[in-house]
């Protein structure tokens, strides 16, 4: 009995198709950056101060410098600056040039202060959706509510675009939420108004990461064994490749319109490409559609230019005997292994984006220079990837995803006890913490794709990676809030999910060199250490009339029975 990968060995496991369809999928992923951490630069707060018409013209009238008139004029330094102004009328003559309040205070008393009625004034040559709504001040969560949504997005789209790609096809999920995901993109472009925009934006979060895990469930099941963990993990680096050149539009276009116009055009222009990725042999085989998979089989082969096996179309004879498997969401906590599986996978999710997110933030919010600090902040990752990538066939999955959690939890709960007057080493840190924080997300989503069988394997993605968006949606208040009652109470909670989730991990099973498990039994079957010749995915699921001639086979032959 003939399996995917034994068919890939003789067609090619990354051939000429597996890496123009690799390609093609790693810009898909790219795209999805701006989407992910886009706030950053479409929702900056730039320094501002209340506007006052009067205040403009005794300073055209004085010539003060801008210097000159924030020190006579504005309140501060800290919040008061920003958010509250002076009680004053500055049309009226008697103010002077010279220090003009001096004359109003009586008795060495403060000035009244006021909020802020006429808008702000802000120092910047660009915009945010910050400038253009004035979400400061008192409006200041509405900036937490914008990138909170997507995060909901993503969080109420996983099970529904997970089973879809699941009952109708990799394909279908990838081009549905691939357009419908660009269309958003540049409705909130030309949003009209706050309302608008936190509806678009959160019906992109509901397509968008439905898209991007489609095509890395797509490419992980087109390659073999050999290569499946590369591509994942590279992958993962376009995403990587994404944040780079979000940086440099961010850069060149700094008005948020024209730079969601310019991350959300070109999305439309991958769906041509798309249409020519076909789908998926081995969710076809699950579905037990054969026919169309041996078609897609011979594709491979001819375009990698290769024979195809000489008995491949014979597997067509049994098309119709078995039942097709649907996916189910009770199966992912039908059998013991699977619920401890689908437990910890959701910790694991949930410690990423939060450490993930948390740590942008609580950088981001000591200042620095925006663009600087978020391209350091995205370099630190491809020397991740590359760290996978060179300890992932040496010592597994388990161990380097256990130490990754373990120093990003760590890295944490040193930055509590750095001095505010060593930044640089308080950056340092961070980027180890990031590092590690990074290895963990790319790594978690090639060990969830490798535990869960064919038929539930998108879904089993989608419903443990749920926790991530739930992650994301908390993660911009966590943050904010804690500091409020203290600068570092943040990194108290970041250090304790990474070390936690660095002893989990340690309960699952090691998954280096394991064939993707096809049914259930496969993948309660995990726990066990697998051999060279076990576990393999076979192109068609045999029958309970089949089951005991297939046994004493598979029994002479030192293979695992497929159920």
């Amino acid at each position: 009995m003939l399996t995917v990968d034994d068919v890939l060995k003789q067609v090619g496991e990354f051939g000429w198709f597996q890496k123009q369809t690799f390609l093609i999928l790693c810009l898909l992923s790219a795209a999805f950056a701006p989407i992910y951490v886009g706030i950053v630069f479409l929702a900056f707060t730039p320094d501002h101060r209340c506007r006052s018409p009067g205040v403009a013209e005794l300073s055209r009238r004085c010539g003060w410098s801008l210097a000159e008139e924030l020190n006579y004029t504005v309140p501060g330094p800290g919040p008061e600056s920003q958010c509250l102004r002076y009680e004053v009328d500055w049309n009226q003559s008697t103010l002077g040039c010279l220090d003009p309040l001096a004359s109003l205070a009586t008795n060495g008393s403060p000035l009244p202060l006021g909020p802020c009625e006429q808008g702000w004034v802000y120092d910047t040559p660009g915009s945010s959706i910050v400038t253009e709504f004035n979400l400061v001040c008192d409006d200041s969560w509405k900036v937490d509510l914008f990138q909170s949504c997507v995060n909901l997005g993503f969080f109420l789209g996983s099970l529904g675009v997970g089973y879809i790609a699941d009952r109708f096809g990799r394909k279908v999920c990838l081009l549905a939420t691939t357009l419908t995901c660009a269309s958003l993109g540049v409705l909130t472009a030309v949003a009209p108004d706050y309302t608008s925009l936190l509806i678009f934006r959160l019906l992109q979060g509901l397509v968008s990461k439905g898209s991007w895990t489609a095509g890395y469930t797509l490419i992980t099941e087109f390659v073999g064994l050999g290569y499946r963990r590369t591509v994942a993990i590279l992958y993962q680096m376009a995403f990587t490749v994404g944040l780079v050149l979000l940086f440099g539009l961010a850069y060149i276009l700094p008005h948020w319109r024209w730079l969601q116009l310019a991350v959300s055009l070109p999305i439309f222009l991958l769906l041509f490409r798309f249409w020519f990725v076909p789908e998926s042999p081995r969710w076809l085989l699950s579905q037990k559609r054969n026919t169309e998979a041996i078609k897609i089989m011979d594709h491979i082969a001819q375009k990698n230019g290769k024979l195809p096996p000489a008995d491949l179309k014979m597997l067509s004879l049994e098309e119709d005997v078995t039942e097709k498997l649907s996916p189910s969401f009770t199966d992912l906590f039908r059998t013991p292994n699977l619920r401890k599986y689908t437990f910890i996978l959701m910790y694991l999710w949930f410690t990423s984006s939060v450490v993930y997110q948390g740590l942008i933030m609580h950088v981001g919010a000591t200042g620095g220079n925006l663009y600087l600090d978020f391209l350091y902040s995205a370099l630190v990752e491809f020397p991740a990837g590359f760290i996978i990538l060179v300890t992932i066939d040496r010592f597994g999955r388990r161990y380097p995803l256990a130490t990754s959690n373990l120093a990003a939890g760590l890295a944490c709960f040193l930055m509590i006890f750095i001095p505010h007057d060593l930044p640089w080493l308080n950056i340092m840190v961070a980027c180890v913490g990031r590092m590690g924080i990074t290895i963990v997300f790319q790594m978690v989503c090639l060990v969830n794709a490798e535990l869960f069988p064919t038929f539930i394997r998108n879904l089993g993605m989608m419903v443990c990676s749920s926790l991530c968006d739930l992650g994301g949606v908390l993660t911009p208040f966590l943050v904010f809030r804690l500091m409020e009652v203290w600068q570092g109470s943040p990194l108290i909670l970041f250090a304790a999910l990474g070390l936690v989730a660095g002893g989990m991990t340690l309960l699952l099973p090691e998954t280096k060199g394991v064939t993707l498990p096809e049914t259930i039994e496969d993948a309660e079957n995990l726990q066990r250490k697998a051999k060279p010749k076990e576990n393999k995915i076979y192109l068609q699921v045999q029958t309970s009339e089949l089951n005991t001639q297939a046994a004493e086979r598979d029994a002479s032959q030192g293979i695992a029975q497929q159920k």
